[in-house]
């Protein structure tokens, strides 16, 4: 992304709290959405935490020691970077230094501090005091609302999902065994640039889904398969079966899902979706992997904070993207398929499956 995109971010925030000083965000190798959507430093290993100052230039504290900041530097648009040491003193000072004498009350903001580790957030949270509160689930909510770069890296996360589906069933169709057909998937993903890939796969016609964590060196007729792609720091995600057999229960389940993606407008609630859906599916019971939640949002989080259930208030807006499930089973197995789609005023964007 430009700098510039990060910069209207922060402004963005700005507009939304007008009384912070400034914000303190805090990021480690799980948990690190809103650090990387506002600095697009993601921390491998130690974490880091970013001091974004309302008037002044923003600094990075990246932890691994001194030796590290130069392996920082290429990965985030922040010029002052520092290690991570005495972070408890560095961001008492930093929080004296951005507030201003004539506004003694303005503070700044946290941002995913309840992800840090007690002992850090003892050390550097903590001594803050109650009245510095954290804006996390604020900075989702506008997390959900892809811009059109954002759309670009999603689009092409989806490539490579693509890339990776086409490699599984061109590996299934030639009767290789799943460990090789699930293997297939994940090396053309890489191939395309994913930075991670996670993969599930069934083995009893669909029931349930496990990762690969030993060789199955045989194969199965018909391969119901999870691909999660991350790439640009966006997830994307598909569930996929592959087979040359008929069956009436991933027949109901396509057909379904393209009822749904044409359902999905600005404005509805999800709620209404997923209805449809569980309605679309009887006399078939909804597979469990898709009971309670048909789909979500997608972005720099595995799992956005948009939740496509029953019992979910939130309705849909052009900017979201989303990922919509229809999952089926009976007695004989089970079928989940999905699709990305990008909402938008006018006509949906399907970002996947492609034309294969």
């Amino acid at each position: 992304m430009p700098k510039a995109e990060f910069l209207s971010r922060i402004e963005e925030l700005w507009i939304e709290f007008p009384s912070a000083s400034g914000a303190i965000v805090y990021g480690d190798s799980r948990h690190h959405a809103e650090l990387a959507y506002l600095t697009n430093f993601t921390p491998k290993l130690e974490p880091a935490l970013a001091l974004i100052s309302r008037f002044g230039p923003p600094q990075l504290l990246v932890g691994g020691g001194a030796n590290m900041l130069a392996a920082a530097k290429p990965l985030t648009w922040v010029e002052k970077l520092a290690p991570l040491r005495n972070s408890g003193s560095v961001v008492a000072q930093w929080v004296s230094e951005v507030t201003p004498s004539s506004s003694p009350k303005a503070r700044p903001v946290l941002i995913g501090s309840k992800s840090a580790p007690w002992a850090l957030h003892q050390q550097i949270f903590a001594p803050l005091g109650p009245e510095v509160v954290d804006v996390t689930l604020a900075l989702h909510r506008r997390m959900r609302r892809k811009s059109p770069g954002e759309i670009r890296a999603l689009s092409d996360g989806c490539t490579s999902l693509n890339a990776a589906v086409v490699a599984l069933v061109d590996a299934h169709g030639s009767g290789a065994d799943v460990s090789t057909v699930v293997l297939a998937a994940e090396h053309a993903a890489r191939r395309c640039g994913a930075q991670d890939i996670r993969s599930l796969f069934s083995l009893d016609g669909g029931r349930t889904l496990h990762p690969l964590t030993a060789t199955v060196d045989y194969p199965v007729e018909a391969l119901q398969v999870y691909l999660a792609v991350r790439q640009l720091g966006y997830w994307v995600e598909g569930f996929v079966v592959s087979t040359n057999a008929a069956s009436p229960t991933l027949t109901r389940t396509q057909d379904v899902l393209r009822s749904a993606i044409t359902s999905v407008r600005p404005g509805r609630r999800c709620a209404d979706l997923a209805r449809m859906i569980a309605d679309g599916i009887m006399p078939l019971a909804a597979h469990p992997v898709t009971a309670k939640e048909c789909g979500s949002s997608l972005g720099l989080m595995f799992g956005g904070p948009l939740r496509l259930s029953a019992d979910s208030d939130d309705t849909f807006a052009a900017g979201d993207v989303l990922s919509i499930r229809v999952g089926a089973a009976n007695e004989r197995g089970g079928a989940i398929v999905s699709t990305v789609v990008a909402v938008q005023d006018v006509a949906n964007s399907v970002l996947w499956p492609a034309s294969r």
